[in-house]
């Protein structure tokens, strides 16, 4: 049994029209799942010719199971005359109107998870979106209240923080036990759900070597120390905190002692690391939401748009989560 996938071309003046069209004609992604392409003829087009390939899609209604990639019905099918490399509000437009449809799609049942090539923030603000990054833009078309926050993954190592798209000078007063604590059931979760039965959680510490007993800052001791033990009494265990400058090192190991997931404070500390590691390999997952998502983690790319020549590693990476996830969801609904 595959899941089906509903899979959308993402920001029309960037680059991910042509990193979908080459995931398509690599061809292991038809046998890894049923896809349902999302975006307009001449997107799909474009992105074609850009990646020198020629994918043969179906073009009918959204249906689970597909026999083959299909480009579905929607209202933005025929929309035409994007440019490359240019914020635009007719672009922000499409692409809300994009995730919606597929959001829509895995609600009704007809996709199991959705995955979608890379957006342009302020292209999205310009086409209506009021919120800060697209999680929350999610939260509300799902009337989803709970908590949700964003994972990066790179290959076998996931990431997520506490707080988020905040000024670092708000970070402090924002860190809570109880946030920490949910910080590190959400990551665990979200390994659970990509088939990691017990993940190894490291749990990062705010200040210059982790406080160094005080010296340097009371939120280990105070905060954190106090929300890992918190964590492990509702059943989610996790180690830490560690220090921040080797917590990467200490991640990565390959003797048996590294970590599935790291939990760090704030936005940098995990991104920078995991940038360095493998930009072109990362993964963005919107973490805690009912319907399983996920996109590559580097952007828009507008400089290179059209050229063919974008790597494609982190969208093949992002689809095959996708494909996980939705696997996992389709059997759970089926137990």
């Amino acid at each position: 049994m595959k899941p089906t996938i509903a899979l959308f071309t993402g920001d029309p003046a960037g680059v991910g029209p042509e990193l979908v069209a080459r995931l398509l004609a690599e061809g292991d992604a038809a046998r890894e799942a049923a896809i349902l392409v999302i975006g307009a003829r001449s997107v799909v087009d474009e992105g074609m010719r850009a990646a020198k390939v020629q994918v043969d899609l179906e073009r009918g209604p959204a249906e689970r199971d597909p026999p083959r990639p299909r480009l579905v019905d929607w209202d933005r099918l025929d929309e035409a005359g994007f440019a490359h490399g240019a914020v635009a509000q007719r672009n922000g437009e499409y692409m809300l109107a994009g995730l919606a449809y597929g959001l829509e799609l895995c609600q009704r049942g007809i996709a199991d998870a959705m995955c979608f090539a890379p957006l342009n923030k302020a292209a999205l603000r310009a086409g209506g979106m009021r919120h800060a990054d697209e999680l929350h833009y999610f939260c509300e078309k799902l009337a989803f209240t709970g908590p949700a926050i964003e994972f990066n993954v790179l290959d076998s190592l996931w990431t997520s923080r506490v707080t988020s798209h905040v000024p670092l000078r708000d970070v402090s007063g924002l860190l809570t036990r109880d946030g920490v604590a949910e910080g590190i059931a959400l990551l665990t979760r979200g390994l659970r759900a990509a088939g990691i039965a017990q993940p190894r959680i490291a749990v990062c510490g705010l200040n210059p070597h982790n406080g160094d007993g005080g010296a340097f800052g009371r939120e280990e001791i105070d905060v954190i120390e106090p929300a890992v033990a918190l964590a492990r009494s509702r059943g989610f265990p996790a180690d830490g905190p560690f220090p921040a400058d080797t917590i990467f090192v200490r991640a990565t190991r390959r003797d048996g002692t590294g970590y599935d997931g790291v939990l760090t404070m704030y936005h940098d500390q995990g991104q920078i690391a995991m940038k360095l590691m493998g930009f072109d390999r990362g993964v963005t997952v919107p973490g805690g939401l009912p319907i399983p998502i996920a996109t590559p983690a580097h952007g828009t790319a507008y400089d290179i748009a059209g050229k063919g020549i974008a790597n494609q590693g982190a969208m093949r990476n992002a689809f095959a989560l996708a494909c996980r996830m939705g696997y996992a969801r389709r059997e759970a609904a089926a137990a």
